[in-house]
């Protein structure tokens, strides 16, 4: 008969771990979770009996917890247990008092078993006594709940409402301790499983944003000498050609206006390339005929998905370091094509080159070319190729391949 009884406890305790666990499938309660406020359709309880009836007051409310107290104890209504609807609404809501009374929302997953530990922290000078006198209140709320079960069992028939005392009647103190220890593991550790899950989906939302801000700050960067220099273009031709101006002035709007409005991670190519033909209108307004601008984009290609402002820093590289400072100027490349069922993307200019040296630390040192690799990285894990081929006196070509889609998004 003891082990029997055992037993029942155990599974008792299993039983809970495992419909905490199968809750956790649904999506639809793992929101529920990662929210402090609920709405009347998510303030459902899926667990039975008194434990559920308390998480369900815990986890929701007042409402809830009254509202999973009258449908949990339908049952028992009609097996004759009347005594069920009342004990369970008002266990419910003492779940609900629970939630009201915690000094902070991360209290109620912070709450252990254990309470002998939080006995230990309430004599540490360090630790806020108000939170450790409510984990203890805590502790001894659930085991008020299950002492008025056994109040109700008591006082009524063991025909009114349904308790483990009766498999051991009468029960001795030992009975009386492994049940209200049951009691109270039994509604602990389904907040310990609940709480796991939701401070992993914390981490992937607080992941999800920093990658978010880290991609809107890199690509957003733009040499502000850019800016400088197309101002002072502008300047200058308003008295000698303000058709001209009026042209720089739009292009420079267009850009800006794409730098500032909220953009995707991936666009199609051909708007990135929209966007390079804006930006070397403007420079070759200032190096005039010396800049020249090539392009040869394959038809299957053009809707491709490629990250934003991709191709903008190493154009604005192979101007600034490789053609800048040559007098006869010289001219930028760039191909779009398919590599098996990957992107290719080739970057050319027959400026300076880079020396050798310089070369070996483009990715750790260079401002532009270790954004377009951090943002790549970031998008696409390994799963993509970025080089950069030079030689002294005739030139600078990088390469980057992708696959269709990050893996990521």
């Amino acid at each position: 008969m003891l082990e029997q009884y055992l037993g029942i406890l155990l599974v008792k305790l299993a039983v809970a771990a495992s419909l905490a666990s199968i809750l956790l499938r649904f999506n639809h309660f793992v929101r529920m979770l990662l929210r402090e406020e609920r709405t009347m359709e998510q303030r459902q309880a899926v667990d039975l009996g008194l434990e559920g009836c308390l998480l369900a007051g815990i986890l929701g409310g007042y409402v809830t917890g009254l509202t999973s107290g009258i449908l949990i104890s339908i049952p028992a209504m009609f097996n004759g247990e009347y005594v069920a609807m009342p004990l369970l609404a008002g266990v419910g809501v003492l779940g609900g008092v629970l939630r009201d009374i915690a000094p902070s929302a991360d209290e109620i997953w912070r709450f252990s078993p254990f309470f002998d530990y939080n006995v230990y922290r309430l004599f540490r000078r360090k630790y806020d006594i108000k939170l450790t006198l409510f984990q203890l209140f805590f502790a001894i709320t659930i085991l008020f709940s299950e002492f008025l079960r056994w109040s109700v069992w008591k006082v009524f028939s063991p025909t009114r409402i349904f308790s483990l005392y009766t498999l051991v009647n009468p029960p001795d103190w030992t009975d009386h301790c492994a049940i209200f220890a049951t009691t109270l593991f039994a509604t602990a550790l389904p907040l310990k499983i609940w709480n796991a899950i939701r401070n992993e989906k914390k981490l992937e939302a607080q992941q999800k944003l920093l990658t978010e801000a880290r991609m809107s700050a890199l690509t957003r960067q733009i040499n502000p000498h850019f800016l400088f220099n197309t101002l002072n273009s502008v300047s200058s031709l308003i008295r000698t050609n303000p058709d001209q101006a009026r042209t720089v002035v739009y292009k420079l709007s267009n850009i800006l206006r794409r730098l500032l409005r909220k953009q995707e991670n991936l666009n199609p190519l051909r708007e990135e390339m929209e966007f390079i033909e804006d930006y070397l209108s403007i420079e070759m307004v200032r190096f005039g005929p010396k800049l020249k601008f090539e392009k040869e984009i394959a038809p299957e290609v053009a809707n491709w998905p490629v990250p934003s402002m991709i191709l903008q820093p190493i154009v604005e590289n192979s101007i600034r370091h490789g053609l800048s400072g040559m007098i006869d100027g010289g001219s930028i490349r760039i191909r779009a094509s398919l590599s098996g069922k990957r992107l290719l993307l080739t970057i050319e200019d027959d400026g300076v080159g880079i020396p050798e040296g310089k070369l070996a630390t483009m990715f750790e040192q260079g401002i532009g070319v270790s954004n377009v690799n951090e943002r790549l990285k970031v998008l696409f894990g390994s799963d993509y190729r970025m080089s950069i081929d030079s030689k002294m006196g005739e030139g600078t070509r990088t390469e980057i391949e992708i696959p269709e889609r990050a893996s990521n998004l």
